[in-house]
């Protein structure tokens, strides 16, 4: 995760379709966050540790190795232990939302999401880990701000 708290987020993408990973990522960047993407799990897990991202937006139907795998592989790399990670998924069941969390999301979302939402919970993010550094205690913040 980034040491530098006071400056913009990192966030990572991962989505194995082309478009959405442009958009999203345009998107992102209109609104000053760094971002960078990656098509596919294997690829992802080899960029976190370098790009070391704040946020996550994690697909969940991923080629080879799913969104589900690829979550519990992040949250074992000590540099991910204080990002937040969200399914970004078109997956939208019950089962589904069960699977990300145990698989270590901290959120799971359905497709598509709308872009006040994704700006709100980008904005909650970055003060919550202003005031207290630790996931945790973030985690928390955040949820008492819904």
């Amino acid at each position: 995760m980034s040491t530098h708290i006071d400056q913009q987020l990192r966030i990572l993408i991962v989505d194995d379709d082309e478009d959405t990973r442009e958009t999203l990522s345009l998107l992102l960047r209109i609104w000053d966050y760094e971002v960078d993407s990656a098509c596919d799990g294997p690829t992802a897990l080899n960029l976190a540790p370098v790009f070391q991202p704040d946020v996550v937006f994690l697909d969940i139907g991923l080629p080879g190795m799913d969104g589900y795998e690829v979550a519990r592989r992040m949250n074992k790399q000590l540099d991910m232990k204080n990002a937040l990670l969200v399914s970004l998924s078109g997956y939208g069941t019950d089962e589904h939302r069960r699977l990300a969390l145990e698989a270590g999301c901290d959120l799971h979302w359905i497709k598509p999401v709308e872009p006040d939402e994704m700006r709100r919970l980008l904005r909650l993010w970055k003060n919550a880990m202003k005031r207290t550094c630790v996931r945790q205690k973030a985690k928390l913040e955040l949820s008492l701000m819904e």
